[in-house]
């Protein structure tokens, strides 16, 4: 297919990217504590940390895990926490020893804890110890060796203790947990000063994440994401925001988890890479508290998903946030619905741009310009050096505005899935296109919509509905805040349209919505039943859960 998009670059983004100028993630982190030294790198629960402590406490570590624990390069390491300074100092570090980063969500399951330890071979984790009770009870099956815990307080200085105290005490947040071996991060840290250390040798194809899917479909795989894939995002991320983003000056609120693909790229390293303040949300679900980090600060950067979005607009005192900063507000991880894109403009000034991307492609594959001039329902334009086709299910390439599965091809796009070279075969072809799932079409200018997942679409009376179409009208309607729609079966039309509502207005009734719905979708589109709910599944970044939905039915 012709690029028919690079014709629409805004003024001064290169069609391609030089992965060359980085050999690792470790260059960028060491190229950036030393440029910005003196500069803020995080600010957390009061604390902040500069560049410079930074590099010195990744050294330590970084020490620590070589001569104390025997980690080489190559080794996993899993990291188990939420949004602290820990974070980016347990990441960098494994970085700067050559391990592999196992990104793992602080509220798994025994059981998928269990599985992504033993999939990914992690010999060591770094855990929060609110969280360790999970992880004392699966240890034995796995081949962890080494367990480091930490606690919510230990980057915040003699606040800290007081911190650690209240939340194992007061707040009863940390469920008992035997752990006999376990070492504390700040024993680690006291331990790494006595090691000299010298960062190792990394090269472009080494990998540097296995990043685990949801398993939305299976069994959750880990997408073996090299350096050179993810140095590809950072710089395609940077060609695309060069004329908007000053380095060593910019302020990004980081509220999405760092353990998340969108996160980890746009927050952690691209961050880094821009020598920016990051403001790390440790508990983004207490908007209240949220709201008041917003205040404390003017700041130029932030990412969410369209639920956070939505949450934050419908909190109170957000609109007295000082949001003369803002530059970009990016959006993704699920589609950004028109009705709060538009109240975000609105309350912001700012427009939300929509992006795209996948745990498999580093993640971003599409980006709509930063100098957009108001949400216009697409997912942007494919970022430099990055090819996309719009294919049927035969694998023959579409026409402009045609539907069919998206399929992508950059330096960005995964090795393949650890230990799983059958699952790879059939998500990778032979020339290193990847499908993703995912229905759409491009349009003239190379615009991608994207109308839905392949395996989300319902089929009434052989016509393809797709759930985001109609969910976008049901939260148009002023007294609806949240909405989520499947496909239930059907006698007569083999499935049909079923919705979960959550009420923003509690006059609300099934009739005025579906009346609501008859004048915007035709018929065979419309929700022949509504189901009102207090809340929606959502995963761990508030993407709702369309499988978890089926759960509810009546």
């Amino acid at each position: 297919m012709e690029k028919v998009w690079q014709q629409h670059y805004p003024e001064g983004v290169p069609l391609e990217i030089d992965t060359h100028i980085y050999n690792s993630l470790q260059d960028v982190f060491l190229q950036s504590t030393q440029r910005f030294a003196d500069s803020t790198a995080y600010v957390n629960l009061g604390k902040t940390i500069t560049y410079a402590e930074v590099e010195v406490s990744t050294g330590y570590f970084a020490a620590y895990l070589r001569h104390e624990v025997g980690l080489k390069k190559g080794d996993r390491i899993a990291i188990m926490m939420p949004n602290l300074i820990q974070y980016p100092i347990v990441l960098f570090a494994a970085f700067r020893a050559g391990l592999i980063v196992v990104n793992t969500n602080p509220l798994y399951t025994d059981r998928e804890l269990k599985h992504q330890l033993q999939d990914s071979g992690a010999t060591a984790i770094v855990i929060l110890e609110n969280f360790a009770s999970t992880l004392a009870s699966v240890l034995a099956d796995t081949q962890v060796k080494t367990v480091i815990t930490t606690r919510i307080g230990d980057m915040l200085g003699l606040k800290g203790h007081l911190v650690n105290f209240v939340v194992k005490h007061i707040k009863k947040m940390v469920p008992a947990f035997s752990l006999p071996t376990a070492v504390s991060f700040k024993e680690a840290l006291r331990k790494g000063r006595n090691h000299p250390f010298k960062d190792e040798k990394i090269e472009h194809e080494d990998i540097a994440f296995l990043q685990y899917t949801g398993g939305t479909t299976g069994v959750a795989k880990g997408a073996m994401l090299t350096h050179r894939n993810m140095i590809a995002n950072l710089l395609q991320a940077e060609a695309w925001t060069a004329r908007d983003l000053t380095q060593g000056q910019e302020v990004f609120i980081t509220a999405l988890p760092l353990y998340h693909v969108f996160a980890l790229t746009a927050n952690a390293l691209f961050a880094c890479k821009l020598g920016a303040k990051t403001i790390l949300i440790t508990n983004p679900r207490d908007f209240p508290a949220f709201v008041k980090e917003l205040k404390a600060e003017k700041f130029s950067f932030i990412t969410g998903v369209n639920t956070l979005f939505n949450a934050l607009l419908n909190t109170p005192g957000f609109d007295e946030v000082d949001f003369s900063g803002l530059k970009v507000t990016l959006g993704g991880g699920m589609a950004v619905q028109k009705a709060v894109a538009d109240r975000w403009q609105k309350t912001t000034g700012c427009v939300l741009l929509e992006a795209y991307g996948l745990t498999e492609t580093s993640p971003a594959v599409c980006i709509n310009p930063v100098n957009l001039q108001a949400y216009n329902g697409m997912i942007g334009l494919p970022i430099s050096s990055t090819a996309v086709e719009i294919r049927d299910l035969e694998g023959k390439v579409l026409k402009i505005n045609e539907v069919g599965e998206l399929w992508v091809q950059g330096p960005q796009v995964m090795k393949g899935y650890w230990n799983r070279p059958e699952d790879t075969a059939k998500v990778i072809d032979a020339n290193g296109w990847l499908r993703t799932g995912d229905m759409g079409f491009i349009n003239e200018k190379g615009y991608i919509k994207l109308v839905d997942r392949l395996k989300d679409m319902v089929l009434v009376s052989g016509f393809n509905v797709y759930p985001n179409e109609v969910e976008d009208v049901l939260v148009s309607n002023p007294k609806v805040l949240e909405a989520g729609v499947i496909g239930v079966p059907d006698g007569a039309a083999g499935e049909a349209v079923r919705a979960f509502v959550v009420k923003k207005d509690e006059s609300l009734t099934e009739a005025e919505l579906i009346a609501w719905c008859k004048e915007q979708l035709t018929g065979y589109k419309r929700p022949k039943s509504i189901i009102f709910v207090k809340e929606l599944p959502k995963s761990n970044v508030g993407k709702i859960l369309r499988r978890e939905l089926r759960h509810l039915n009546p």
